[in-house]
């Protein structure tokens, strides 16, 4: 069977907000996000549980936005507990409020969830609900799949991470951490509007990888950032990790702002206002910028919350791994 042979996607379930949270009728994994509707895992996820022999279970999108209330918050996330049917929830844009504002609500989280100090997967066990930070595990596979091992050996250069978000921060431990030997930046450069989390990566960094020199740039608007592009080697890594061009419109970086020579840019995003993508693609033929969206991303992040959330293996690379990309692409 190929990717074009996967059962009909069913019309998927109408989007909750904390305002009209009601129980599930069938095992359903939440999706917890600003804008679930428009996400291609809408379509994918049905083809997937196929796949994996999950006949039952459904996908339903919960859309809160972002800067919400704690109360707004904490009600999903007891919502989940007491739903009877609701099996877990996977969460996008609101990691660090789920992890901080409803973090008494857990009966457990996972180490990576506490040193990230974020919650991206809800699990359910007899003691009450676990939390998971799946964005490490799911960005280093995808950082895997998008730089070649070696690479950093071979030409050295500097890593740039536009965002210190939840996102952002997963993506500095996969960077920095020492597991990866020589294997990393000769040194990671990262930026945000808000010093807190800056600070916040930088304790992170400094515990899973403290010799990687790191750089901390705080900005407040595109110019700044652009600025700071300026100062790249060739070669360099560069991640939108703000969110921007998905979670709210507009891009971190100006229209005309200039990627290192032979650089690879990486956005997170793969669905809404992509304009850091395109201005990175009109640098692909005459600066020989490499690009990247985050379908990968994407792919192995969800996959992450499914194996967790009911309990089944899910492979990260091979044949097996070929077949649900292609069912995600198919139905994307």
């Amino acid at each position: 069977m190929t990717a074009l042979d996967a059962p009909a996607v069913p019309a998927p379930l109408p989007v909750l907000t904390p305002d009209t949270l009601v129980p599930a009728e069938r095992p359903t994994l939440y999706f917890l996000g600003v804008s679930t509707g428009s996400s291609s895992i809408q379509r994918v996820f049905p083809a997937w549980a196929a796949e994996l022999g999950l006949d039952d279970a459904v996908l339903r999108g919960i859309d809160l936005p972002v800067g919400a209330p704690a109360e707004q918050t904490r009600r999903i996330v007891e919502f989940l507990r007491e739903d009877e049917l609701g099996v877990g929830m996977q969460i996008t844009s609101h990691k660090i409020a789920v992890g901080s504002q409803a973090r008494d609500l857990f009966a457990r989280l996972r180490p990576l969830a506490t040193l990230m100090g974020e919650v991206s997967c809800i699990t359910k066990g007899p003691d009450g609900l676990h939390g998971f930070a799946k964005d490490p595990v799911a960005g280093a596979l995808a950082l895997d799949a998008i730089v070649p091992e070696g690479r950093w050996i071979m030409r050295p250069s500097n890593a740039v991470v536009l965002g210190a978000g939840g996102a952002g921060t997963a993506l500095t431990w996969c960077l920095v951490r020492q597991e990866r030997g020589l294997d990393r930046p000769q040194r990671l450069v990262v930026t945000d509007r808000d010093q807190d989390r800056l600070e916040h990566l930088a304790a992170i960094a400094a515990e899973v990888g403290p010799d990687v020199p790191l750089e901390l740039v705080r900005v407040d608007s595109p110019a700044d950032t652009d600025a700071v592009l300026a100062a790249q080697p060739d070669g360099s890594l560069v991640v939108n990790a703000t969110g921007l061009g998905k979670d709210l419109p507009g891009s971190p970086i100006g229209e005309d702002a200039l990627l290192p020579q032979r650089s690879t840019a990486w956005d997170l995003n793969y669905r809404g206002d992509l304009r850091f993508l395109d201005t990175a693609l009109r640098q692909s033929g005459e600066r020989g910028v490499r690009v990247e969206d985050g379908w990968t991303y994407f792919v192995h992040g969800w996959l992450q919350a499914v194996k967790e959330v009911f309990q089944v293996d899910v492979p990260t690379s091979g044949p097996e791994f070929a077949r649900l990309s292609d069912l995600a692409r198919a139905a994307r």
